[in-house]
């Protein structure tokens, strides 16, 4: 039989490739698509925004090309990157480096959304989840994919990126962003939280971020609620003195624009900044302040005059220039309040949230309340390193709170006043339980007593007993008494004559087969005695009736 050769036909690679791929992760290309669609969502509201602002311009500068060569920068500016504005009056090229604040929400928010669907792949409640890594690494290479080609574009526009804050920033925001979908799809586990808490706290720390049942710990609770009284005091701040300034703020409008469309324009700006200058008031509550250029500082102490600043409706609430005053003084109260929040929560929490310590004593509520006290300076320093940023060179190379001094004077403000708040309402809070007839909470738990058993009653004695006696003259025990409610056993006779052998009733005899008698031995029942004395029974206590005699 000839041999028959097999051939099969080989695919390419490429197709062999993308068949593998497709196998083998099915999730990733979901990912790229997400993350892919994620980033054209965010550069068409920024096209379609810049647009319109364009068309209903009464004086455009450039064609629709500029404006969205405008549009893609802009979409890589809210990521927090950098600009540099080559069309100066100098000739040099001048960064641009303030990212308003309410920008980045827009992509933060696709690159969550779509890294938290991808996640979970349209599954029901029983079906499984996409593995993590491979949702999270599909959309980020997905988002990069379109921005890469994003940041070509709106480098030869007017405002082109710097190369180096894009690289850094755009990527980490798509890393963080997508992380954090991808972990709120999973139900938010601890884990991962765990594993990096424990490479940067001690261990006795760890429990104040991030709690046993994987919320966030006292002092993340008491920390984010300190940040919050800061940023929306700064706010009231900011509105109080835009109306106490209210005649420059709507003349520079003016100085600006002509038009409704310039003034819409200004305003969406204005909106977008509102979050940066709310972090700037919280700066000055503080004390630190924020510069309006090189060495130009406004601090509740004094504001020095800033001749470079451009007409903006923001800037007309900065304080006037000279000494402060007593009114400027009275922003202190907006860090003071922080402290009390932040205090308060941790008072709170060492009474009810102790966790497997318990309650706490006063030196680890102290602790504690320190602790939040600088987890609140680490978020304003972030906060306001993101708020500032330079809009020029020279003297408007620095714009803006500096971070590491607003962190310090968040930490120390909060410090002090947080720990003698904490204690306070730890004390409070102890004294209310204690009226309440719960226990100290410092004096630990209490040894468990043992239980006091209910002594005996004492037993009466008896009277002693005279119905039975030997009989003179025998040595044999008299029997038994027997009682009133018990049946009569088989007694045996003492002589044992009746059952003597040869007797009716002995095994041996075998008359009693015969005569009726019992052939295996058993003696007859002996009729009862009537001669035995009368048992004595004693009365039980509370019992007066006589009893009947037996």
């Amino acid at each position: 039989m000839a041999g028959v050769i097999q051939t099969t036909v080989r695919r390419s690679m490429p197709a062999s490739l993308l068949l593998r791929v497709r196998h083998r992760s099915p999730g990733l290309a979901n990912g790229l698509v997400g993350g892919a669609l994620a980033a054209g969502l965010g550069l068409a509201a920024f096209t379609v925004l810049v647009m319109l602002l364009w068309v209903s311009s009464p004086y455009p500068d450039s064609g629709p090309g500029g404006a969205l060569h405008v549009a893609a920068a802009l979409w890589l500016l809210a990521h927090g990157a950098e600009l540099v504005r080559v069309d100066t009056l100098s000739g040099a090229p001048a960064p641009m480096g303030v990212p308003p604040l309410l920008l980045a929400v827009v992509p933060v928010w696709l690159l969550h959304r779509a890294a938290r669907d991808t996640a979970e792949g349209g599954a029901r409640d029983n079906a499984p989840l996409m593995p993590g890594r491979t949702a999270w690494a599909g959309v980020v290479l997905g988002y990069l994919a379109v921005a890469a080609p994003a940041a070509l574009y709106a480098a030869g526009g007017a405002l082109r990126p710097s190369w180096a804050w894009t690289a850094l920033c755009v990527p980490l925001v798509a890393l963080v962003a997508a992380g954090t979908g991808v972990w709120t799809a999973y139900g938010r586990p601890s884990g991962p939280l765990e594993q990096v808490l424990g490479a940067v706290l001690p261990r006795g720390a760890r429990h104040l971020v991030l709690g046993p049942d994987g919320r966030p710990g006292v002092a993340a609770r008491a920390a984010a609620a300190g940040a919050t009284v800061l940023v929306a005091g700064g706010a009231v701040l900011l509105t109080v003195s835009l109306g106490w300034h209210f005649g420059e703020t709507r003349r520079t409008f003016g100085r600006l624009t002509e038009g409704w469309s310039g003034w819409l324009a200004v305003l969406l700006l204005c909106v977008t900044l509102l979050p940066n200058a709310a972090v700037w008031a919280a700066a000055y509550a503080l004390g630190p302040g924020f510069l309006l250029g090189a060495g130009v500082a406004v601090t509740p102490l004094g504001a020095r005059a800033a001749p470079l600043l451009p007409p903006f409706p923001l800037l007309a609430a900065v304080p006037d220039p000279g000494a402060g005053t007593a009114l400027h003084g009275t922003v202190v109260a907006l860090p003071l309040t922080a402290g009390v929040v932040v205090g308060w929560f941790v008072g709170r929490g060492s009474v009810t949230g102790g966790g497997r310590f318990g309650v706490w004593t006063t030196g680890r509520t102290a602790g504690a309340a320190a602790f939040a006290a600088g987890l609140c300076g680490v978020l304003m320093a972030l906060l306001a390193g993101l708020a500032g940023g330079p809009l020029g060179t020279a003297a408007l190379a620095r714009f803006g709170p500096v971070w590491w001094q607003v962190g310090l004077a968040t930490a120390v403000w909060l410090g002090l006043t947080a720990a003698a708040t904490a204690l306070t309402v730890r004390a409070w809070r102890l004294r209310r339980s204690y009226r309440r007839g719960e226990r100290r909470a410092d004096r630990g738990v209490a040894p468990r007593r043992r239980p006091a058993l209910p002594r005996p009653a004492r037993r009466e004695r008896l009277p002693r007993r005279t119905g039975f006696k030997r009989k003179p003259g025998r040595s044999a025990p008299a029997p038994a008494p027997v009682a009133a409610d018990e049946p009569y056993l088989l007694l045996d006779d003492d002589d044992g004559d009746d059952c003597a052998p040869g007797a009716p009733g002995d095994p041996g005899d075998l008359r009693g087969l015969h005569d009726g008698t019992d052939p295996f031995g058993l003696c007859p029942r002996p009729e009862p005695l009537d001669d035995l004395p009368t048992p004595y029974h004693p009365a039980a206590p509370g019992d007066t009736e006589p009893r009947p005699p037996a």
